[in-house]
């Protein structure tokens, strides 16, 4: 729901409970003036009445309603003295209704030569019950006038006021770390989308500005340490060549090897996973997974029986994704290494591949693995030291990069999935 409907939600409920305070007050004021008026209508006919009586006594005998809205009764002086003018609300039989309907009547008395009279005076009123009807419908179309009036208003005049803000809004989410693109300052007069847009382009470049300096201190750093890495191991391994060394001493030197080796795949694994967290990979294309797995598996083929492990690809589907391809390459080996590394001798690594996922199960631990650490940073279930503990991390950032998921699973063989959130 965008901005411009979402505050009219909260609108309409306003406006609902405004309208029905509204109708109340309307409703009770429009009663007041109703009686109001038939009140002072009827005080002007008992004038008319009372005066006519004095000229035409025939009126006096006038002791129904039947063909007027007035009937006169005599009575006696304590009886009169004791009325006062009453106008009250009452229900009369109408013959052409057949029904019994609501009028206002005036009970009052007054004299003439020496005799008494009790005069009633009825006039029609509105029902009630139909005033309440038609005041609810008129209010519900007026309700539903001004929310469809506001919602005009709001799509197409302060839409272009809002402008600004969904132009800086369509920037940003264009907007790629990495890339050779920058936010553009919108001209407006609206004061807080012009402070809105400073403050944007500011963080904007100075995100950019740090992570140019990280990225040209990683690459650096990486670099800078490949090289005495590699001379130091070349100068061991020289070392080691010479025939004057106990055994002890190509021991410790080999131990050492081994270290600065290890060393060496972390600093590239630290290095490849910076870059794919900085999204530095570009370039993407359609990527067929069925290929890259048959080509792998052959890759992998002196490794697994050396290993003495089986490999099995079951093609259900053709899995094709827009991805960058080295790193498509990266995400199978990481996990193909991870299922044949952690397998037994005469073990199995199964590999299925549908039209929108696959996913890799092989034979190994009885243990099922904590699903909700093994794809963190340096975690080990191992306790092989020549194991980084970066390779299920690098499978993570890949797989958030394009938008895909995995999972890990264990039902006496481990297995980890990879889904294509196709839309």
């Amino acid at each position: 729901m965008s901005l411009l409907n979402h505050t009219l939600k909260y609108l309409a409920f306003a406006l609902f409970g405004i309208i029905s305070v509204w109708a109340v007050i309307f409703y009770v004021n429009m009663l007041d003036e109703v009686y109001d008026s038939l009140d002072d209508g009827l005080d002007n006919f008992k004038m008319l009445i009372i005066e006519k009586a004095h000229k035409d006594s025939t009126i006096l005998f006038r002791n129904e309603f039947a063909e007027g809205n007035y009937e006169i009764f005599e009575v006696s002086k304590e009886r009169a003295k004791s009325i006062k003018d009453v106008h009250k609300d009452t229900l009369m039989y109408m013959p052409y209704e057949e029904d019994l309907e609501p009028v206002r009547l005036l009970t009052t008395a007054f004299k003439i030569e020496d005799r008494y009279y009790e005069l009633k005076i009825i006039s029609s009123m509105v029902e009630e019950d139909d005033l309440i009807e038609d005041l609810f419908y008129s209010l519900i179309w007026l309700y539903v006038a001004l929310i469809a009036s506001i919602l005009i208003v709001n799509n197409f005049l302060l839409k272009k006021v809002w402008r600004p803000f969904y132009d800086l809004l369509d920037q940003l989410k264009k907007f790629r770390l990495g890339k050779d693109n920058s936010i553009k300052a919108i001209d407006t007069n609206v004061k807080e989308f012009k402070v809105l847009n400073e403050s944007v382009v500011s963080l904007i470049n100075h995100t950019l500005e740090t992570f140019n300096s990280q990225k040209q201190f990683i690459e650096n750093a990486s670099h800078e340490l490949q090289t005495p890495i590699a001379i130091s191991i070349n100068r061991l391994e020289l070392l080691a060549e010479k025939n004057d060394l106990t055994e002890a001493n190509m021991e410790t030197i080999g131990q050492v090897i081994q270290t600065l080796e290890r060393l060496t795949r972390l600093n590239k694994s630290l290095l490849l996973l910076s870059k794919i967290e900085n999204r530095q990979f570009e370039q993407t294309e359609p990527v067929l997974f069925n290929s890259l797995f048959t080509q792998l598996k052959d890759e992998f083929t002196d490794f697994a029986e050396y290993k003495n492990v089986a490999i099995s690809i079951e093609e259900k589907g053709q899995l094709t994704h827009l991805m960058q391809k080295d790193l498509a390459i990266i995400l199978i080996s990481n996990l193909m290494k991870n299922a044949i590394v952690h397998n037994h001798t005469n073990g199995t690594v199964e590999v299925e591949i549908g039209d929108d996922y696959f996913k890799i199960s092989n034979s190994g631990s009885a243990t099922p693995l904590d699903q909700d650490k093994i794809f963190r940073r340096f975690h080990k279930d191992s306790g092989d030291k020549n194991n980084t503990g970066l390779g299920l991390a690098i499978v993570k950032a890949i797989v958030d990069l394009y938008g895909l998921s995995v999972n890990y699973a264990f039902d006496g063989r481990h297995e980890v999935k990879v889904l294509c959130n196709k839309d």
